[in-house]
């Protein structure tokens, strides 16, 4: 009926203006007919757009937000050959097939602990507000929510290849992985983006300062902790200097890191951009200040240490991205980067702990700074910011407003806790069961060898 009407009103307008149009001349005739069948045309299609479009919109709403957060988990997984590079760069070169074989496996055992276990305890429901407890084996759904979160778990799991690196088996290390994945990082993630006591209380993390990188970077302070100093690091109470293969593999991690990274900040909704300028100058700004550190510390501009101030930046916006405007992320990133390198130099000369890549650094405490840079910097004052706090009118101690500083202050407590008890916990397991550290013989002769039986720079050894 609606295909008849419309097919009537379509042929009656027509036949009335080519009547209006004949009494032209041929050419002004044919010109007007061709704009008269135009607007016809134009005004039709916008009808059936009006009475339909409702639904659609949805739909399309929907399928373009799915998409968006499929990307960005593409970036984030992308992430991890950054890791890779990062780190094998870092490191010296008889364990860089060690190194890139654990930054691998990361993404692959993650996904399985996050599937079977992880996902159910970070987002499942709850009677309390400590642990998820449905949705196991992701029986349910929700498979791009599932996509977008299991690569941050793999985030998490990797950040501490880089602090346990050159002396470390490979299958403690798998069973980390797991555990990490599938436990200690899918439980503080419930409590606060489930439905968990911090977020209840108000603790805000947009994208992981603490969640990921802090969950990460303290995992790794334990287990560096447990796996002890690789040999020649410290002598006499002294640390020495284990030079970096790679330069080029460091700063190519570096930008495939920052580049996923905007992967990492993003989320669906007008935020997009904002998230997007406050990454790249937080992360900028990180790059800049490291590199005047380096030049008023030693003299030369230190390209590693500039890297990791990129890092220490990105993290550091991490948690507030979606709450600052602009100016407040080159403040951040302005702080991170002393921060990190404040907390790289305590961590090596005064807990004497052996971090080959500064991950407890980067990621750990950095990551902390993040947290508070919340309750600092958030602010209320511009456009609204779906489900965060500027819709909520909430303001940092910048804007006024002390309302976020006990939450965020209880949410660094509890992500400095929860990580060093359960990795302790976990490492001292995996030393009096599978042990940690490979034997003395193994590591001189480097993991490439001992652990994979393959030379990563099989021309270079024959040469020398």
């Amino acid at each position: 009926m609606l295909s008849a009407t419309k097919s009537l009103f379509s042929t009656s307008v027509f036949n009335h203006g080519v009547a209006a149009v004949k009494e032209y001349p041929f050419s002004l005739r044919r010109t007007l007919l061709a704009l008269f069948v135009g607007l016809v045309a134009i005004s039709v299609l916008a009808t059936f757009n009006s009475v339909f479009a409702q639904g659609d919109d949805v739909a399309s709403a929907s399928y373009v937000d799915n998409v968006v957060l499929i990307v960005a988990a593409a970036l984030v997984f992308f992430m991890q050959a950054g890791f890779a590079f990062l780190g094998a760069g870092l490191i010296r070169s008889k364990n860089t097939t060690n190194y890139l074989t654990k930054s691998f496996m990361d993404f692959a055992i993650a996904s399985l602990g996050f599937w079977a276990f992880g996902f159910a305890f970070m987002t499942g429901s709850s009677a309390g507000q400590f642990i998820g407890l449905t949705n196991f084996f992701l029986v349910e759904g929700n498979y791009v929510d599932w996509m977008f979160q299991m690569v941050f778990a793999a985030t998490a799991a990797t950040i501490v290849a880089g602090a346990m690196a050159e002396r470390t088996k490979l299958q403690t290390y798998l069973a980390y992985s797991f555990i990490v994945s599938a436990l200690i990082y899918p439980i503080y993630g419930h409590w606060v983006w489930g439905d968990g006591f911090l977020g209840a209380m108000g603790a805000q993390d947009y994208a992981g300062s603490g969640v990921v990188h802090a969950v990460g970077g303290f995992v790794a302070l334990a287990g560096a902790w447990v796996v002890g100093p690789r040999i020649g690091k410290f002598i006499n109470g002294q640390a020495q200097e284990l030079p970096a293969h790679s330069t080029p593999f460091v700063v190519v991690g570096t930008f495939i890191l920052f580049f996923g990274w905007f992967g990492f900040n993003i989320n669906t909704g007008d935020n997009i951009g904002l998230n997007a300028v406050n990454t790249l100058l937080a992360g900028a700004t990180g790059a800049v200040v490291a590199l005047y550190i380096s030049l008023i510390s030693k003299g030369k501009a230190d390209i590693l240490l500039t890297c990791n101030g990129a890092l220490a930046g990105l993290v550091g916006i991490t948690a507030p991205v979606a709450f600052v405007d602009p100016w407040a992320a080159v403040v951040i990133g302005a702080i991170a980067a002393p921060i990190m390198w404040a907390s790289v130099n305590f961590v090596e000369k005064v807990l004497k702990v052996d971090d080959p890549v500064g991950a407890i650094s980067v990621h750990g405490v950095t990551g902390l700074w993040g947290l508070l840079a919340v309750a600092i910097f958030a602010s209320g004052a511009d456009s609204a910011v779906a489900g965060g706090l500027r819709s909520e009118g909430t303001v940092g101690l910048v804007g006024g407003n002390a309302a976020l500083l006990l939450p965020q202050i209880l949410s660094i407590i509890a992500v400095v806790i929860w990580p060093l008890v359960t990795g302790f916990a976990l490492f001292f397991l995996l030393k009096f069961t599978m042990g940690v550290r490979v034997s003395e013989e193994e590591e001189i002769q480097g993991l490439d060898i001992s652990e994979h039986g393959i030379q990563t720079y099989p021309e270079s050894a024959a040469t020398s």
